[in-house]
């Protein structure tokens, strides 16, 4: 009875520190920011009939892409969250006939991956995104187009990302940068006590913040939509109006850019409506109410990265003024150490540098961290410690809690 009763005990303590992972349940159904008015409504609603559309070479895809739409990546919990459960680049590898092969790390329940190599055949540095697939051999491609695939065979070269979510990506854009400086100067004196540092990717021309990607490298949705139009899909646009592959065998026949406002009718371009679909997405739910867990989280010194609210100032949008943003983010980039090293510069963000993830939405996260490397959120957690990271004492802080208090901060996450 005794030995029944430690293996009991033992179980809860193991238990205690378990993942609950994302919440199960019928997908959510994609909404506007509250407050919108009926023309902001018709913008979301075209962008988001615009960004769910799947493309054909016809229409632009190629000549080399990752996959043919933008909801097929950002597609979990629901339209314009992150990776789902099930990757769709499996099945877009041979999508009408096309000869790709599917590289390993592109599993049927892996995350939808990008990939980046860290350096150039002579050693120099590359960074760029390198697209795991190409039109040839699609019955919609011109039969002359024969491009191949890059070679992924050197795993010790490859870095991965996964999509980040675009829930709230108006509210996010609508913080000041005076608003961003002043959260970050006034934590400087907690943070300097536990080695933390943070500073702002900047923007090389006007020296304004950049805040969206992993390493807040892109200044807007508005550029963000257009380099993964043109990077993930393969469509030339305004923004990015130059072909990555300029093999003329392989060209749509659509003239460049492929992409773009019509003159005469005076349609907008899909950039611009993926931009205003964007920027009224609603943002996740709001948090809890102030807890136990939720004042933990701050006494261990998660907050000084994962800022739990920060404010919108003025918008010609009234839905985005002066609105709290409860996104868990400093939006800075700091030291992540070794561990979480991808070897690529993104503007002054270095190999270990990372924007602080917003952590809204967590609740409905499968995939984790910038890879998707695991999905399990103490294996997050932990791997936030390891040579260089500035996160270092704080997760020491959380090791030294007990295990009901790592359990419910744990819970505390999958509730955001």
């Amino acid at each position: 009875m005794k030995t029944f009763t430690l293996f009991l005990l033992f179980v809860a303590v193991l238990g205690a520190q378990t993942d609950p992972g994302p919440r199960n349940g019928p997908t959510p159904p994609v909404q506007a920011i509250r407050g919108v008015t009926a023309a902001e409504l018709q913008a979301f609603l075209q962008g988001l009939s615009t960004f769910t559309e799947v493309d054909n070479v016809v229409n632009g895809l190629g000549p080399r892409f990752n996959l043919d739409s933008c909801a097929g990546r950002h597609a979990y919990p629901g339209v314009g969250g992150s990776s789902p459960q099930n990757n769709p680049q499996v099945a877009v590898a041979n999508k009408f006939g096309a000869t790709n092969k599917i590289p390993p790390f592109v599993q049927p329940n892996g995350p939808a991956r990008a990939v980046r190599f860290r350096q150039n055949p002579d050693g120099t540095p590359d960074g760029g995104v390198h697209d795991l697939f190409v039109i040839t051999g699609r019955s919609d491609a011109p039969a002359v187009c024969q491009i191949a695939q890059p070679d992924f065979s050197n795993a010790a070269n490859l870095s991965f990302r996964i999509p980040t979510p675009l829930f709230g990506l108006g509210l996010i854009e609508a913080i000041p940068d005076m608003a961003l400086t002043a959260n970050l100067a006034s934590t400087a004196g907690r943070r300097q006590a536990v080695n933390i540092g943070g500073q702002f990717n900047t923007s090389a021309n006007d020296g304004t913040i950049t805040r969206f990607g992993w390493k807040a490298q892109n200044k807007s949705p508005l550029m963000f939509a257009g380099e993964a139009y043109n990077v993930e899909i393969g469509v030339t646009n305004d923004l990015f109006p130059q072909e990555r592959d300029e093999t003329p065998a392989c060209f749509s026949g659509l003239g460049a850019p492929e992409d773009h406002a019509n003159l005469i009718t005076g349609a907008p371009s899909d950039i611009d409506t993926f931009t205003l679909f964007m920027r009224y997405l609603a943002p996740p739910p709001p948090p809890p109410p102030a807890s136990p867990a939720a004042q933990l989280f701050d006494s261990i010194g998660c907050t000084l990265c994962h800022t739990p609210h920060l404010s919108t100032g003025t918008s010609q949008s009234a839905a985005l003024a002066q609105q709290t943003v409860n996104l868990f983010s400093d939006l800075a980039i700091h030291h992540m150490g070794q561990a979480l090293n991808d070897g690529i510069t993104q503007g002054s963000a270095r190999g270990d540098q990372w924007r602080s993830a917003p952590l809204w939405g967590l609740s409905a996260r499968i995939f984790l961290l910038h890879d998707g490397r695991t999905t399990d959120l103490m294996q997050a957690i932990l791997l936030h410690d390891s040579p260089g990271s500035e996160a270092h004492t704080v997760i020491q802080n959380f090791q030294a809690l007990t295990a009901a208090q790592k359990q419910s901060l744990l819970d505390f996450l999958r509730s955001l």
